[in-house]
């Protein structure tokens, strides 16, 4: 169950820790890493990293229902921690320049973070097992239908954004690829 917080909290101390390493590094080299070199693309293929395994592994276990992978609810908290890991250490990956693609793709990882809250908000509403069933409550029918077509339009919301944001991640490192290291 998601009630706990348990998954924003661990993204929380891993932002935090990945904060300190950074400040490490802009306070050794005097200067804000720059994208381009090892620290900085290091965040960023991290980052990127653990925003495909939020994207992939959580959806293929959630239309897998034969396969017995773990609980839904720890998948779901794993999805939730590592899509805010992920794109924090993006944010970081961009040195604070936010100019062509790789302005797009900072837009839409953010639009999709806010998402993702507003979607945990929603899911919250659901009365659900501990495996994360939504459990039928003639007392609230109302109630719940109404929460699982706030769900339904939320998730008509957020997957196209994640899309969009993926496509222009993609063009970011093919043209990252191309402009600094092919041409040289």
């Amino acid at each position: 169950m998601l009630r706990s917080g348990r998954e924003l909290w661990s993204a929380f101390f891993a932002a935090i820790l990945i904060t300190g390493v950074y400040g490490m590094v802009v306070f050794a080299t005097r200067k804000i890493p720059s994208a381009s070199e090892l620290f900085g693309h290091s965040l960023g293929i991290f980052g990127f990293i653990l925003m495909l395994m939020t994207e992939t592994l959580y959806s293929l276990r959630k239309r897998s229902r034969s396969a017995r992978w773990g609980r839904m609810s720890s998948w779901l908290q794993f999805h939730i921690f590592t899509g805010l890991v992920g794109p924090y250490m993006v944010l970081l990956h961009t040195s604070w320049k936010f100019n062509g693609i790789a302005g797009v793709t900072t837009l839409f990882t953010i639009v999709i973070v806010i998402s993702g809250f507003i979607g945990r908000y929603i899911y919250t509403r659901i009365p659900r097992t501990s495996d994360g069933l939504e459990i039928e409550n003639s007392l609230s029918a109302e109630a719940l239908k109404s929460a699982r077509r706030l769900m339904a339009l939320w998730h008509t919301i957020h997957i196209p954004i994640g899309m969009a944001l993926f496509v222009s991640a993609f063009a970011h490192i093919g043209a990252a690829l191309y402009y600094a290291t092919f041409l040289k």
